[in-house]
């Protein structure tokens, strides 16, 4: 009898003692509530989709005009982050063909910076007009709100003087009818100088680079 009585006590003991593998819970103060992380508010982005003039051929990529425009809103203290969406031997129809991966994140500023290789390669100037309104016209239709800056540009007279003029002019004909901010030409005082462009006589230099943000600046700083 006393051996069954023992054998009761033991269960008992063992149902009112927590196990030793259980962790015991936090006590909580009353009317306090565990903290969350706050979400930090988005940095607004800067995308500038182009060609070799935009990625910085023959440079390396932190010399290039678009990191030097983030260098400059970094020191005024901007909440902005540019990101360089330069391609070397872009097309105006290749640059249509993968706008859409660069539209996931919803740009404040988006500069377009296409149409050099077009009329280098001769490619007709209605089909390089067509292919940079589709770019604006697609940018527009999932942001409404994003400012587009066209960066405005010139060709040797290679392909003959009606094909040049119809070229440059094309931009502002583009910006006219679009209503998107124009640079009426990039590399203004930068082009044709073998001091500020490399020995291809096309890209710029580190220093051509640098006056190139400026250009940009001057347009671009209003929009931000």
């Amino acid at each position: 009898m006393r051996s069954i009585h023992l054998i009761v006590l033991a269960a008992l003991l063992l149902y009112l003692v927590p196990s030793c593998s259980q962790k015991p819970q936090e006590k909580q103060e009353p009317g306090k509530t565990e903290a969350k992380p706050r979400d930090k508010t988005p940095v607004k982005t800067i995308l500038f989709f182009g060609n070799s003039l935009t990625a910085g051929y023959g440079i390396d990529e932190e010399d290039a005009f678009p990191a030097l425009i983030q260098d400059r809103i970094d020191s005024l203290g901007m909440d902005y982050r540019v990101i360089n969406a330069g391609l070397s031997g872009e097309t105006t129809a290749s640059g249509l063909s993968r706008l859409d991966w660069f539209l996931e994140e919803a740009p404040e500023v988006f500069v377009l910076e296409l149409g050099g290789n077009d009329g280098l390669r001769g490619i007709s100037l209605e089909e390089t007009r067509k292919n940079l309104k589709a770019i604006i016209s697609q940018v527009r239709e999932k942001y409404p709100e994003t400012s587009l800056v066209l960066a405005g540009m010139q060709i040797p007279p290679n392909m003959g003087p009606d094909y040049s003029a119809g070229f440059q002019n094309m931009y502002t004909e583009i910006s006219a009818a679009t209503g998107v901010v124009l640079i009426p030409f990039l590399l203004e005082g930068v082009a044709g100088d073998p001091e500020l462009n490399l020995p291809d006589g096309i890209h710029p230099t580190e220093e051509g680079h640098q006056l190139v943000a400026e250009t940009v600046w001057e347009y671009l700083e209003p929009l931000l």
